[in-house]
């Protein structure tokens, strides 16, 4: 009798699992096969693996190393593995992936467990960091069945064993923080670390760390902003599991449960945060460069490294907003209940209306003007700007652009005069009710008695010194119509030194001097303008000497920073190199400079304009404000107080200020309170008491201005010049007599 190992029938069994078996297996390594050759979709090639794209936010960075701005589609910035910090790093492994340092990018283990677990209780997920690296990379589409979700999952796990090949265990982790979303428009943990709490990944604390780990269960049911106990208590999960796996001991994880959220939200809106307008200004400017150069500034990750210091601009922006907040008042008050502008307002809102988005849809629409003027006359609800914080009204179009007509406008700008850096730029004192830019080169007012020290230059150039005596009498141009600039009142001395004449902005000194020029003066002061960096179209008119035209708050900042640069004009400058998302630089940018005019007279005139800042219109900087160091200047002052100016220096920081309303026809109704000593010093003098008082800052506030080492040729010590008689030249610097 034939004997069997097996029984027929158990032995054709175990062929049949054999061969079910060993198919499935080939099934399997096919079907892997196939998805990694992509033959049964689309997957990604060796190349994205390696050199992932993202949509990366371009990133301003200022002198100081503070990122102050980011142009993006998606607010993603990429981190460096170092900068990352051990708390995100350990509250991710804990969270998301305990055995990370174990598996080759899929952790059978845990897919063991979790099948088991979702069979008897729940849904539990075994997706390793690597595995949602590679979704974060690469993301799904919607499932329409089981085979799509089969074959997406497949995917996955190929990607992550791809991933695993191609990067080091420090190198994914990093990877994974910057392709992850943390919600609204926070891609990657640089920017939710920002956004979430103002401070860079390293910086945060282990409770911070782990709300934001926390999140990426789910941004929208953890979002701390709208579901703060929720976010709490994933946190404090987070927490456990950090004890769980002794990352921290469990005195640590109770203490931390027990602390608040303690959030500093900011949406990263591109009107909030600092040097608003100067990144406007700063985008139009890169994204045209980069346009011609092949980059896209809102996608390629670039860096713009800028001159502007964080701090400076900060103090700035605080100094301008304190001062109009005060000179608002005042401006208010001097006007009462009548209306600012007087009978010009009528003509000023008609023109302004007319500027407006709505009148232009209104009008393409075809509406009727009488239609148009019902839509302008009907309030609506609104949001209006004060200095005590925006608030909702219920106010007509019309109404509302009267509102803003009558508040006062300021530029400013400081520079470093050696390099022509831009330090500080600002253009107004809220980029989202005020778009307009101040401190722009596109951006002129009158200049006014600002330019005055231009024509001194001339003269000091041709040998006249500060003690030279001067008649205080009219000064007529009979070339020019005979035209005979007038006087303020207050200084009816026969005659006033050179250092009294600019001290008090004293019109019949400065015409005396240009006339003295001969009749192509005002053509030589044009010259000395553009060589000092004015861009401005200046005429040869005799009118120049008393600043009637237009100019740039940059442009006159640029051209009394050569005076503290020895004569030498340095373009003005607010980048400094920008690189690609890998740190390569791709553009460098070289400060121009130009000898304006010799080192003496340059020094001279920072003489006589201490006389400005020490005794004359601008007393109040040392005065008042006591500002430490040398300082010197020039107030302006223009028609109708329509205009106020300052331009203020010292060794190694220059800046200038205006102040304004938007239509000239809107001004103070005094120059006590219009003058550029009241409205535009105080800015001034308040961003420069922060500077001082800030140590972080390390600049020099010399007591001296520099002399030049060779001897000068034209005597400044009045105790030692000679008038014609013989006699000394007497200053009385307490008043113009």
């Amino acid at each position: 009798m034939r004997q069997y190992l097996f029984h027929p029938t158990f032995a054709k069994q175990i062929k049949w699992f054999w061969i079910t078996f060993i198919s499935a297996l080939v099934f399997i390594n096919l079907l892997i096969l196939f998805v990694a050759m992509g033959w049964l979709g689309d997957m990604p090639k060796f190349e994205d693996i390696e050199n992932p794209k993202n949509n990366l936010a371009t990133e301003i960075i200022s002198s100081d190393g503070e990122i102050i701005g980011k142009y993006y589609i998606e607010n993603r910035s990429n981190e460096d593995y170092k900068e990352l910090g051990t708390n995100l790093i350990n509250a991710l492994i804990a969270t998301e992936d305990v055995r990370f340092y174990q598996h080759a990018g899929i952790d059978f283990r845990a897919v063991s467990t979790s099948v088991l677990y979702n069979l008897v209780l729940k849904k539990r997920g075994a997706s390793t960091i690597s595995q949602q690296t590679a979704k974060n990379l690469f993301p799904r589409g919607r499932f329409n069945n089981i085979f799509q979700k089969t074959f997406t999952k497949l995917k996955e796990w190929i990607l992550s064993v791809q991933i695993e090949k191609r990067y080091t265990k420090e190198e994914i982790i990093n990877l994974y923080f910057n392709t992850v979303q943390f919600g609204g428009n926070s891609y990657g943990v640089k920017s939710a670390s920002k956004s979430f709490f103002n401070k860079d990944p390293k910086d945060l604390t282990l409770p911070e760390a782990a709300l934001l780990v926390g999140m990426l269960k789910g941004i929208g049911k953890y979002n701390p902003i709208k579901h703060p106990e929720a976010a709490l208590n994933r946190r404090n999960t987070v927490l456990s599991q950090m004890n769980k796996y002794n990352f921290i001991d469990v005195d640590t994880a109770e203490k931390f449960k027990a602390t608040p959220l303690n959030l500093s939200y900011s949406q990263g809106d591109h009107t909030d945060g600092i040097a608003t307008y100067f990144r406007e200004y700063l985008r139009k400017d890169i994204d045209k460069w980069a346009e011609e150069n092949g980059y896209d500034i809102y996608k390629d990750g670039l860096k713009v490294y800028t001159t502007i210091d964080s701090r400076m601009q900060k103090h700035a922006e605080d100094a301008m907003n304190e001062h109009l907040k005060d000179l608002q008042k005042e401006f208010d008050n001097s006007w009462k209940k009548q209306t600012p502008g007087g009978s010009d307002m009528p003509g000023i809102l008609e023109k302004a209306m007319k500027n407006t988005d709505r009148y232009r849809a209104l009008k393409a629409s075809g509406a009727s003007q009488e239609e148009i003027q019902r839509v302008f006359e009907t309030p609506v609800k609104a949001k209006l700007f004060s200095y005590n914080g925006e608030f909702d009204s219920i106010i007509s179009p019309k109404d509302s652009l009267l509102y803003y007509k009558k508040f006062l406008l300021s530029g400013f700008m400081a520079i470093e005069p050696q390099t022509g850096y831009i330090k500080a730029w600002v253009g107004g004192q809220n980029y989202k009710y005020f778009k307009y830019d101040h401190a722009s080169p596109n951006s002129s007012r009158q200049v006014g008695s600002t330019f005055k020290p231009f024509v001194y230059s001339l003269a000091v150039d041709n040998g006249y010194s500060p003690c030279t005596l001067i008649p205080n009498q009219p000064v007529t141009f009979e070339n020019f119509e005979n035209w005979t600039p007038s006087n303020a009142e207050g200084y009816k001395a026969k005659e006033l030194t050179m250092y009294q004449g600019l001290a008090f902005s004293v019109n019949y000194i400065v015409a005396y001097l240009l006339k003295q020029l001969g009749p192509d003066g005002p053509q030589k002061v044009i010259e000395l303008s553009k060589n000092l960096g004015i861009k401005s179209k200046l005429e040869p008119y005799p009118s120049i000497c008393l600043g009637v035209f237009d100019v740039s708050v940059m442009d006159m900042t640029s051209a009394f920073a050569a005076f503290a640069n020895k004569g030498v004009a340095v373009e003005p400058q607010y980048i400094t190199k920008i690189t690609d998302k890998n740190g390569n630089v791709i553009k460098e940018f070289i400060p121009q400079s130009k000898e304006a005019m010799s080192e003496q007279t340059s020094y001279i005139m920072l003489k006589l304009m201490e006389g400005v800042t020490s005794h004359g219109t601008g007393y109040e900087v040392k005065g008042k404000y006591k500002i430490k160091g040398a300082t010197a200047g020039k107030t302006g002052t223009t028609q109708n107080n329509s205009d106020g100016w300052f331009m203020g220096i010292t060794p190694n920081l220059v800046a200038g200020c205006w102040v304004g309303c938007e239509d000239r026809a809107v001004h103070f109704r005094s120059t006590a309170q219009g003058a550029g000593g009241h409205m535009a010093l105080p800015i001034w003098a308040k961003f420069f008491q922060k500077v001082q008082a800030d140590e972080s800052i390390k600049i020099e506030f010399p007591d001296f201005f520099e002399q030049p080492k060779k001897k000068l040729s034209i005597e400044i010590d009045c105790a030692n010049f000679k008038t014609e008689d013989g006699n000394t030249t007497p200053i009385d610097f307490n008043s113009g007599d």
